[in-house]
C-alpha cells in the first residue's frame, strides 16, 4: 500500500513556497507532511496532501513543474529508538531508503514517517511481516 506524494520544483526565491501553499489552501487542500530539499537556485518541495490528484492538477495549471510519486508511510512508535528499530529492519533485509521525512499525527502516540525505497514492494512486505502499520491514502484523507 503506497500513498501519493507531490514533488514540486521551485525556484529558490522569495514567495514561491507561499504561492504553492496558498494555492492549496484556497482550494481546501490540506497539507499533511512537507519537506524541502534545496540547492542555491532550486528547491524540491515534497508534500503529502489529502487530495493529491487535485493538488498536482492545480499546481501544474499555475505553471509549476510537479509530479506524483508513490511513497510508503508507516506508523512508528513515538519513543526513543522507535525509528531506529524500523531502520534496522530495512538494513537487515537489504532495503535501501532513498529519502524519508516525518510528520505528526494529532491524536496518537505514533509518529508517521514517509519513505521512498528502491524496492517499495519488498519494503511493504517486510513492514507487514514486522507488524508495522502501513498508512493508506484513505488514512491520510482522514487525518
Amino acid at each position: 500500500m503506497q500513498i501519493k506524494q507531490i514533488s514540486v520544483f521551485l525556484e529558490n526565491r522569495e514567495g514561491r513556497l507561499a504561492d504553492v501553499c496558498e494555492l492549496l489552501g484556497e482550494n481546501n487542500i490540506n497539507i499533511r507532511a512537507l519537506t524541502i530539499a534545496e540547492t542555491e537556485a532550486f528547491g524540491v518541495l515534497r508534500t503529502v496532501v489529502d487530495k493529491p490528484n487535485e493538488a498536482v492538477r492545480l499546481i501544474t495549471q499555475k505553471g509549476f513543474t510537479a509530479n506524483l510519486t508513490d511513497v510508503v508511510a508507516i506508523e512508528v512508535d513515538d519513543r526513543p529508538g522507535g525509528l531506529a528499530a524500523v531502520l534496522r529492519s530495512f538494513v537487515d533485509a537489504d532495503i535501501n531508503v532513498e529519502y524519508m521525512y516525518g510528520f505528526i499525527e494529532k491524536s496518537a502516540d505514533k509518529a508517521l514517517m514517509v519513505f521512498r525505497f528502491d524496492d517499495p514492494k519488498k519494503a511493504i512486505e517486510l513492514l507487514k511481516s514486522h507488524d508495522f502499520v502501513v498508512v493508506s491514502n484513505s488514512d491520510i484523507q482522514s487525518l
